[in-house]
């Protein structure tokens, strides 16, 4: 009796810890480059797909002829991860083995199950609210897998290897100090027992850098950084007389490819700093906007291409870097395309940097107070978006038909098209690799830009480091999603919609590409011909790239429904599965709620805290703002003419043109405190 007693205990605590353990998750491995080269299929690695970031899946039991049966599997709400305003959703989903993985702008990361949605484990990221060197929103842009671990790098800029199995760190080192500008926003590539991540900060005066880790100790491998020192190659494209190049931009936004087979990594990098000020920077300021190689093993120089010689329009190249193999004049060969915000698709052999497509060195127009560069790169063949204004907007008196590359000097607004929201910003770009087809989410925006005079002396760090400003023209933000043939730089077609082009895209062998929409559709493509086929309210902007995958012989759909704070999209917490054998439908629009609507009266309010107004101010508006009310990289309006405290709470609450309403997401309080906190700190400057 006592020993069948036993035997039900140990049975019973069994259970018990199995309960509380979930189902064992599967481990990666130690990916090889072949397998991580090769395009995903069973499972989806990295952000990019594979480490060529061509974010295409050969499968095509999803394809064009049943695409509209497609619903949805499961919704997982994310215990309200990345709600709060600052927040923006622009991560994909990786899968291994029937478990898939999601961070969030909060930098928090969920492991769920993919046959039933439901949570395995939970990394809280506990970011310092107080952060202060955040450029463009609050992001996270991904994780990856490799070697039992699942690895991210977060805001603060610590750089993290979770367990798979469990969600507990397994290393964590402080990469670089948020304090002196660096942020870490890009999904990591995991490569032959590496972790290779670039880091943000530009706009900050930073220097840029991409490094990589081992991923056993977190050691660090090697280093290059963006803006060559004193004897490095590069160097004498900066001013010899002053140090500037010690704070020149040059920040990664985006995941790095690489070519095991050439042993190289591949990324593209942002503006030089500060961002409109040219003047004490004479030179090319390589390598900012520029594609760049490095040897995989040693970060030691390869070769680079730079798209836009001395930046003061803050044409960073954002977008990641696509590699492909495609036949050219009868040779196969071996290519690398990234589309920048100049609108230009940059084509070049990955081998050696040189142009697949010529690329023409032209002249612009000069202004010597802006030590503007004598010619620009012009790719031969056909810009995504429109590069000149055709009709000025009222008020404005356009300059050299407001073309690409048009100077300015001065406080008077100077129209420029596309402004720096325009072309191919960070959302990636897919490419279909049977039909040598990239596409690309880009944006038609016209802008104005000002300033040009430095006057900062050296830069704080957490204030932007810009030298100018930029501002919309009251010009409405329109959307062109376009594919491009890689083999002539032509669009096969495009598509526009009368809003911003925010999301990335995914392409698969079923003859169909995948993007997200701000109003919160999914949506599938003829990738052969633009056909609108299918079409699936989430419930929030579908602004984060979404991936396919195949588990016990199915093939789905997963994406990330969270929305932007950027582009003012409907704020979610949702992962989404979705199969031919799904029987849920469309969410409502704009569905999660997190503090219901305010009334406009303030009465049962506190009176104003301009210092609490002040910490939702830097948490919420700045990025789109900026810390002096004057804009942000998010293209608001300036705070500085505000005169009436109710209409100010009447905008915050219900929004109006570019700005999203936030009276969801923050209490009546929260709202009178930020308002006054505006009035009190900009009104009248």
């Amino acid at each position: 009796m006592k020993r069948r007693f036993l035997i039900t205990l140990l049975l019973l605590n069994t259970i018990n810890t199995f309960a509380q353990q979930g189902p064992e998750i599967p481990l990666a491995p130690a990916f090889t480059g072949d397998e991580i080269s090769a395009p995903p299929m069973r499972d989806w690695p990295l952000s990019g797909g594979s480490s060529f970031n061509q974010r295409y899946s050969p499968l095509d039991q999803i394809n064009r002829t049943n695409v509209h049966e497609l619903k949805g599997m499961w919704r997982t709400h994310l215990n309200g991860s990345g709600l709060e305003p600052r927040f923006s959703a622009e991560a994909s989903p990786v899968v291994y083995d029937g478990v898939l993985y999601i961070s969030t702008g909060e930098n928090d990361v969920f492991a769920l199950e993919v046959e039933t949605g439901a949570i395995l484990w939970e990394y809280n990221a506990n970011l310092d609210s107080t952060i202060s060197t955040v450029c463009c929103g609050w992001v996270n842009r991904g994780v990856a897998l490799g070697a039992g671990r699942v690895y991210m790098g977060q805001l603060d800029a610590k750089l993290v290897a979770l367990d798979q199995a469990t969600g507990e760190v397994d290393w964590s080192i402080q990469a670089e100090e948020w304090r002196e500008g660096y942020t870490l926003t890009s999904a990591p590539t995991y490569f032959d027992g590496m972790v290779i991540i670039g880091f943000a900060g530009g706009d900050r005066g930073t220097r840029g850098r991409i490094r990589a880790y081992d991923a056993a100790t977190g050691d660090m491998v090697w280093n290059f950084y963006t803006i060559p020192g004193p004897g490095e190659p590069g160097f004498e494209s900066w001013p010899q007389d002053n140090d500037l190049w010690m704070f020149g931009g040059g920040a990664i936004w985006q995941i790095a490819a690489v070519d095991p087979d050439l042993g190289m990594v591949y990324f593209s990098t942002s503006n030089a700093g500060p961002d409109f000020a040219g003047g004490d920077r004479e030179g090319d300021n390589l390598y900012n906007a520029s594609i760049v190689a490095v040897d995989a093993y040693t970060g030691e120089y390869e070769w680079h291409f730079q798209q836009v010689h001395h930046d003061i329009w803050d044409y960073d190249a954002s977008n990641p870097v696509v590699l492909f193999d495609v036949e050219f004049e009868g040779r196969l060969r071996k290519g690398i395309v990234e589309v920048g915000k100049t609108g230009f698709a940059y084509i070049l052999d990955r081998e050696t940097g040189e142009p697949l497509i010529g690329i023409e060195e032209r002249p612009v127009p000069q202004d010597p107070r802006q030590a503007t560069a004598a010619t620009q790169p012009y790719p031969i063949g056909e810009s995504v978006i429109p590069q000149e204004v055709d009709i000025a907007p009222l008020g404005y008196e356009l300059v050299n038909q407001g073309r690409i590359f048009t100077p300015f000097y001065g406080p008077e607004p100077v129209l420029i098209r596309p402004s720096l929201w325009g072309g191919a910003s960070w959302p990636p770009s897919s490419f279909d690799p049977q039909k040598a087809l990239l596409y690309v989410c880009a944006s038609d925006f016209p802008g104005t830009f000002a300033g040009g005079h430095l006057e900062m002396g050296e830069p704080t760090h957490s204030e932007s480091y810009m030298g100018g400003s930029f501002g919309t023209a009251g010009i409405a933000r329109m959307g062109q999603f376009v594919a491009m043939d890689v083999t002539t730089n032509t669009a096969r077609w495009r598509l526009q919609w009368p809003d911003q082009c925010y999301s990335g895209s995914f392409a698969t062998g079923g003859d169909l590409v995948f993007t997200g929409r701000n109003d919160g559709n999914l949506i599938a493509l003829d990738s052969d011909s633009g056909k609108l086929l299918w079409e699936f309210q989430t419930g929030a902007g579908v602004n984060s790239p979404g991936m396919t995958f195949e588990h016990n012989g199915v093939q789905y759909v997963a994406i990330l429904s969270g929305g932007n704070a950027l582009i003012g999209s409907p704020r979610g917490d949702s992962v989404w599965l979705f199969g031919l054998g799904g029987t849920m439908d469309e969410a409502e629009p704009a569905d999660t709620r997190l503090i219901s609507e305010m009334s406009m009266t303030t009465e049962n309010l506190e009176p104003a805290d301009l210092v609490r107004g002040g910490q939702v101010y830097a948490q919420t508006c700045v990025q789109c703002h900026g810390t002096d009310g004057t804009g942000g990289h998010g293209g608001g309006a300036p705070l500085t003419e505000l005169t009436d405290l109710n209409t100010v709470m009447a905008v915050i609450r219900d929004g109006r043109n570019n700005m999203p309403p936030l009276g969801a997401i923050l209490t009546g309080q929260q709202i009178l405190d930020v308002s006054s906190f505006v009035m009190d700190a900009f009104s009248g400057q």
